[in-house]
């Protein structure tokens, strides 16, 4: 016998009434996460089957701005695309790993001395306009008032200014020291809190069995413990290595930036987009942008994520 309420009304099934609640839980993540993130994800992606400068309505032109993007956007094919590649696989990993190892340096140190200079660490990544448009500058300024400059020509190294932020053999290298110096965000904090919250019993443990030094301790005990943060700063890492290319422009002070030598699809997509005001081309770098940011993000998952275990 099914059972019947005093009503006369059937009670809800349990199970529906926990989707219920957990509905409503996400609503507050849900609601922004739709209307800031997958609706401009889905109008991008129909936008970029078409042809729109923002004043016509949008002419539908099919795959005409991917064909253009490999095989007729030459600025793309020898400028953009090494540029993003050669960046994001240096500043990625190399942000990523400069992240952990400074972490684990930090949590060595007494609590006060550590929250104190993680703060410092991390004020970059908060700051970062500021910092490159004030001090960076200045630092890599193309008159003899730029520090780098005077301290070359005090040490008779050069006996001119250098133009590192008009030259395409500096600009690269600028940018990525640049960007590993404020390479220290979310993804350095969350590390610093896994390192803080591994078992001290699972070294005591792992010295017992045999464990010889700290590099081992870092190899079996201290990453396979943390590895929802890896994860999580992995997936920063990669996320904002493809999406930094503001810094060449704050260096240059213009998009392109000078003989295209920063030029990052980020920066290509501004520059069709808010400059040029091809939308419907910019839409469509922007998709190529998200395939590829999401491979990486797979690539991280089956080195960090959590496998499943067949019983």
């Amino acid at each position: 016998m099914s059972s019947v309420s005093v009503s006369g009304k059937k009670p809800k099934p349990l199970k529906k009434r926990e989707g219920l609640k957990a509905g409503l839980l996400l609503m507050p993540y849900a609601i922004p996460f739709t209307m800031f993130i997958l609706v401009p994800v889905v109008v991008a992606i129909v936008l970029s089957f078409t042809f729109f400068d923002v004043i016509n309505r949008p002419v539908f032109t099919g795959l005409l701005n991917y064909v253009s993007i490999f095989t007729q956007d030459t600025v793309f094919l020898k400028n953009v695309l090494p540029n993003t590649f050669l960046y994001a696989l240096v500043v990625g990993p190399g942000g990523y790993v400069l992240s952990f190892l400074v972490a684990w340096m930090l949590t060595q140190l007494q609590r006060v001395p550590r929250t104190i200079l993680a703060l410092c660490i991390y004020t970059p990544s908060m700051l970062g306009s500021v910092f490159i448009g004030v001090v960076w500058r200045a630092i890599f300024s193309g008159d003899q008032a730029g520090i780098a400059n005077f301290l070359l020509m005090e040490l008779g190294l050069t006996d001119q200014p250098i133009q590192f932020l008009l030259t395409q053999d500096y600009f690269m290298l600028i940018m990525i020291i640049v960007s590993l110096w404020s390479a220290m965000g979310i993804g350095f904090l969350a590390m610093i809190s896994g390192i803080l919250n591994v078992n001290e019993e699972l070294y005591e443990a792992a010295y017992v069995d045999g464990l010889r030094n700290r590099f081992q301790e870092i190899i079996y005990i201290t990453i396979p413990s943390m590895k929802p943060q890896m994860l999580f700063g992995a997936v920063m890492a990669i996320v904002n290595a493809f999406n930094m290319g503001w810094i060449g422009v704050t260096l240059a002070g213009a998009n392109p930036t000078p003989q295209y030598a920063g030029q990052l699809i980020t920066n290509h997509i501004d520059d069709y987009g808010f400059i040029r005001y091809e939308m419907g081309y910019a839409a469509a770098l922007s998709v190529v942008l998200l395939l590829v940011v999401y491979l990486f993000n797979k690539l991280a998952y089956r080195f960090f994520g959590e496998k499943e275990e067949i019983v």
